[in-house]
């Protein structure tokens, strides 16, 4: 490294689910790495994403949102969004403008009580409010934590995204460039093409379809044309479920495998030829073996 005053350190994002975490991570990096949807609770993993310029380097956990779990899935999830704090150089602590201040942010506010790690007050959403009711939200929050920052921002629109940015940047150690300035994730590609594959599903079956999807990328490969194959099962909690993901003639599962799959080929710059499987397996959101296979593991992190 060079230059001797880069700036770098890992930042995790907090917040309780819906309160626009995703978004702010994929309008940071450029692209979208991070499932987002308009209904709760769409990110299980924490996902990294690599935030890089001529000076500094901010790798970015985007956690599960934080609420009361209710499966082995939910307990892994809220885990996997505390676990983040360990580590750490900063928090971004992100609520919602179109939301009151409830117990589970209170929960939240909790929790970062122990660290020891500059705290930022992100307010989402702006876009959505008057102007003249940001101040009683920001006052709501002022004095529950000794903030390094409030931010009111739009992670949609860009709203004071950059400025954000700018002042974490200033927060973080001198250290060392963690990835290739071109990286902007350590999760492998299956991972993203899984999201990608679920995020279309939330969006097309809307209130029908509750969080008891999953995906297993079962095969990618490159062929001999340059195409990239993937075959990939669609799982679900129950038999209800199928005739819908599936759709009148095959018709639902056709639209989620023509909209992931373009999706996909802006991630891997390749053509794909995109496999969809539906099956069944009842309860797999709490039996251990099946999280384990769709890489739902404690202690990954």
């Amino acid at each position: 490294m060079d230059n001797p005053n880069f700036k770098s350190g890992f930042v995790a994002i907090v917040g309780r689910p819906n309160v626009g975490k995703s978004t702010f991570l994929n309008r940071v990096i450029g692209q979208k790495i991070a499932i987002m949807s308009d209904k709760a609770q769409t990110t299980r993993n924490k996902i990294q994403g690599v935030y890089t310029t001529d000076d500094s380097q901010i790798v970015f956990l985007d956690t599960p949102g934080v609420q009361k779990p209710k499966s082995k899935l939910g307990s892994f999830m809220e885990e996997s969004a505390m676990s983040a704090l360990k580590d750490i150089d900063a928090v971004l602590f992100m609520v919602s403008a179109v939301e009151k201040r409830g117990a589970g942010d209170n929960f939240i506010i909790n929790r970062l009580k122990t660290v020891q790690k500059p705290i930022y007050l992100v307010i989402n959403k702006i876009d959505q409010v008057h102007p003249n009711d940001l101040l009683p939200i920001m006052d709501t929050y002022k004095k529950a934590l000794d903030w390094a920052g409030v931010f009111p921002i739009s992670a949609l629109q860009g709203n004071n995204v950059d400025e954000l940015l700018a002042d974490l940047t200033n927060h973080l150690p001198n250290g060392p460039q963690y990835y290739p300035e071109d990286q902007v994730t350590d999760h492998p590609e299956r991972f993203i093409v899984a999201e990608l594959i679920r995020e279309k599903i939330f969006r097309l079956t809307r209130q029908e379809i509750p969080y008891s999807v999953a995906i297993d990328i079962e095969k990618i490969r490159k062929n001999e044309n340059g195409k990239v194959q993937i075959q990939a099962s669609i799982i679900l909690d129950h038999d209800s479920q199928k005739g819908i993901v599936i759709g009148k003639k095959g018709a639902m599962l056709k639209k989620i495998g023509t909209l992931a799959r373009r999706d996909i080929e802006d991630l891997l710059g390749s053509k794909v030829f995109l496999e969809l499987w539906v099956r069944v397996q009842p309860g797999w959101r709490d039996k251990n073996s099946i999280l384990k296979e769709l890489g739902y593991k404690k202690n990954d992190y």
